[in-house]
């Protein structure tokens, strides 16, 4: 009878620090693509919505056509948006921002505009008094103030991001994708196991470090609470 082999990788167990020593260049390849992924498509996705947004609060006719918009985008299957894009930007890198990026508008739009909309009229009034014009009105008062709930609107899809970016292995630009599909082809447990544990560090790393920066940006909100 044959004894079993002592290298992990051999034996193709879950956990194996030979998979972390022997392929650490390839995990740190894989983890900085895919957060290059995930701040790109939220970079953009936020560069798109905060006009959006501003657009519904300042024609309230346009809100429904926008927000129904980015809800229809939302609920297009990853695959077909993919597919939607490809003969736009090829199989690439931009493929996959682009489609993440139309994603996020349904989580960013709405938070950037309830933002908007809850800041007082009262306050507007005030500053329009003092000589605000609109874009002043919009950089100093009405963005500053809305920034509670646009922080938790990014907070969202930053993790919805992370997560989505794995979809783009279909592609070959999925970051920890790309290992937990390769991976899960030849039932590589290690390869599978260590690349989905890393995307969700990276989710919670995210979120926390985004709930930091808020806190930091908007003290008002703490010294509010009784």
């Amino acid at each position: 009878m044959t004894a079993p082999p002592d290298d992990c990788l051999a034996r193709n167990e879950w956990i194996c620090g030979a998979y972390l020593s022997t392929r650490r260049h390839v995990l740190l390849d894989a983890v900085l693509q895919h957060l290059r992924l995930t701040a790109l498509a939220v970079l953009v996705g936020l560069v798109v919505a905060l006009p959006l947004a501003v657009l519904a609060r300042r024609l309230r006719w346009t809100a429904a056509p926008v927000l129904a918009l980015t809800t229809v985008l939302y609920t297009i299957p990853s695959l077909a948006m993919f597919s939607l894009l490809l003969p736009l930007y090829g199989l690439s890198a931009a493929l996959v921002v682009a489609g993440l990026a139309l994603y996020s508008l349904t989580v960013l739009v709405r938070n950037l505009l309830a933002g908007l909309r809850a800041v007082p009229e009262e306050i507007r009034q005030a500053a329009r008094g003092m000589g605000y014009g609109p874009v002043r009105l919009l950089l100093a008062v009405e963005l500053p103030l809305a920034l509670p709930a646009a922080m938790a609107g990014l907070r969202i899809a930053t993790v919805s991001a992370v997560s989505l970016v794995t979809v783009g292995a279909i592609v070959g630009f999925g970051g920890l994708g790309n290992l937990i599909y390769a991976g899960m082809n030849t039932y590589f447990r290690a390869q599978v196991l260590t690349a989905s544990v890393l995307c969700v560090v990276i989710a919670v790393a995210a979120d926390l470090l985004l709930l930091g920066v808020q806190r930091a940006i908007t003290p008002w909100t703490r010294a509010a609470r009784p």
